[in-house]
């Protein structure tokens, strides 16, 4: 599975509104650059390199799943779009906007466009003081040490000082008032793909089905009749002891569980899959099962057409995936929505990811966000 990028941006501003420029660009970015997961304070500091009016400078992390170079192109998209004008003059100047590129990861890049680390970010307390906001595990990869460390031996005397906090786009979204949150789907609907990266943009341990482990699958797929009991049971068996397991450990380092399936799933997947016979003996066990486990506090259905299932499991390439029939991912739906509306007592929000990709548009993901920040609306007022 694709990982997301850390990125280091630091923002500045001394012409006009400097607080609305910067609160502005932190927006557009996380609009359309990437998901922008934690800001500094606001620093005012001095112009650096000529003389001028001070500074309003912050520093962000963020992440995407776009290369270094299409991130620098955004950004310069960006600034022009907040009203920037580059000019060929040489030497610093004011601007309304100013956003570098401090860090990717912990890449070194020198090309003619684009050098990462920022060559100059350790001699700039602007940079510094706002990038040991956001306490980050990253040491530079050239001179291997850590923010703090390099604060102790910048060579910036300047005074910055501290204006205010500023918010983070995600402060919007109070996930961590969950405790326990369920992503569902067909198979290739994404819902991995999409709890990995909400774990890695909200501080959340991740639950993932352990699917490739089992050796019943691929046998499934080629005789359904023989395997598919043993494939059940030893899928509930597993979904059982994991859940079981993960949900009792809480990590102090994280603010919420977040998994890619609930254990109803075994349920539906039985239904389709075993003859009658089979089916009841099954019913009774996962009923004792299930009587046990916590339930989701909040459970996110995504939604995907068969024919966009049937593209994504061919992309993703699993050799034993690629003869699932249509008529069977519509069974598994039906499934699904059948169980979800014999729920009263679950915390249900069910989001049509058909024509979106949360991977490659940005816009897909934040709409996805914004679905979810409104179901938390929704809840909070009842």
């Amino acid at each position: 599975m694709k990982s997301q990028h850390q990125v280091i941006l630091s923002l500045g501003s001394n012409q006009g509104n400097r607080l609305e420029n910067i609160e502005s660009c932190l927006q557009l970015i996380h609009q359309e650059v990437g998901t922008v997961i934690r800001v500094s304070k606001l620093y005012e500091t001095p112009s650096w390199g000529f003389e001028s009016a001070a500074f309003y400078n912050c520093v962000l992390v963020m992440h995407t799943f776009d290369t270094p170079h299409k991130v620098l192109s955004q950004i310069l998209k960006a600034e022009k779009k907040l009203g920037r004008i580059r000019t060929d003059a040489s030497g610093y100047q004011s601007r309304i906007i100013d956003i570098d590129l401090i860090a990717f990861d912990e890449e070194i890049i020198d090309s003619e466009k684009l050098q990462v680390p920022h060559p100059l970010m350790q001699n700039r307390n602007f940079v510094l003081l706002p990038f040991q906001d956001l306490n980050l595990d990253w040491k530079h990869p050239i001179f291997k040490k850590s923010i703090s460390e390099l604060l102790q031996i910048s060579p910036d005397e300047s005074v910055c000082k501290v204006v205010q906090d500023l918010k983070s786009p995600l402060q919007n979204i109070p996930l961590e008032k969950y405790n326990y949150i369920a992503f569902e789907g067909n198979i290739g609907a994404g819902k991995t793909t999409l709890t990995t990266k909400i774990a890695e943009d909200f501080n959340a341990k991740t639950v993932l089905e352990r699917f490739a482990d089992n050796p019943f699958l691929p046998k499934f797929y080629k005789d359904q009749n023989r395997y598919a009991f043993p494939l059940e049971m030893s899928f509930l068996a597993d979904r059982y002891k994991q859940l079981s397991d993960d949900l009792a450990q809480f990590d102090l380092f994280k603010d919420f569980i977040v998994a890619d399936y609930h254990i109803f799933k075994s349920l539906i997947f039985a239904k389709i899959t075993l003859a009658e016979d089979e089916s009841r003996l099954y019913r009774n066990l996962f009923d004792i099962i299930y009587r046990e486990m916590q339930k989701p506090d909040l459970y996110i259905y995504l939604y995907q057409n068969t024919t966009r299932l049937l593209q994504n499991i061919k992309k993703r390439g699993r050799s034993y995936e690629q003869n699932i029939a249509e008529d069977y991912l519509d069974k598994i739906n039906t499934g699904y929505l059948d169980y979800i509306k014999s729920q009263t007592d679950l915390n249900v929000l069910i989001i049509d990811v058909s024509d979106r990709d949360f991977v490659k548009k940005h816009e897909d993901y934040l709409y996805i966000l914004d679905e979810i920040q409104k179901k938390i609306n929704q809840s909070q007022l009842k």
